[in-house]
């Protein structure tokens, strides 16, 4: 059962325990992360679940499809390592992820 941790724009950690295959805005949603919202419901059509990817994390996600590049450009404040957390499916490989999630979503 990998783990996710969640940084809040304050500095607060929130770590939970996701699903095998889940996404992370999947688990997120399912734990009541706040500034997680997922709006389409991980459909990559909004950006309401944008994250900013821990460096020693990003590079062992695929990368960004041109969908997500597009959403992304929606994003408040996109960064390098800005990603959707419903495109990043969670496996072994990635127990302990961690995110920070951004100070708002609008």
């Amino acid at each position: 059962m990998p783990k996710v941790k969640f940084i809040q724009h304050d500095g607060s950690e929130q770590v939970i325990d996701a699903q095998v295959g889940q996404s992370v805005m999947e688990a997120a949603t399912s734990n009541f992360v706040d500034g997680i919202v997922g709006d389409c419901g991980g459909c990559c059509s909004c950006a309401t679940c944008h994250v900013y990817v821990e460096p020693e994390w990003f590079d062992r996600l695929d990368p960004r499809d041109e969908m997500e590049d597009d959403m992304l450009e929606g994003a408040l404040d996109p960064q390098d390592n800005s990603r959707l957390s419903c495109q990043i499916k969670l496996s072994e490989a990635l127990d302990g992820i961690t995110v920070r999630v951004p100070e708002s979503q609008y």
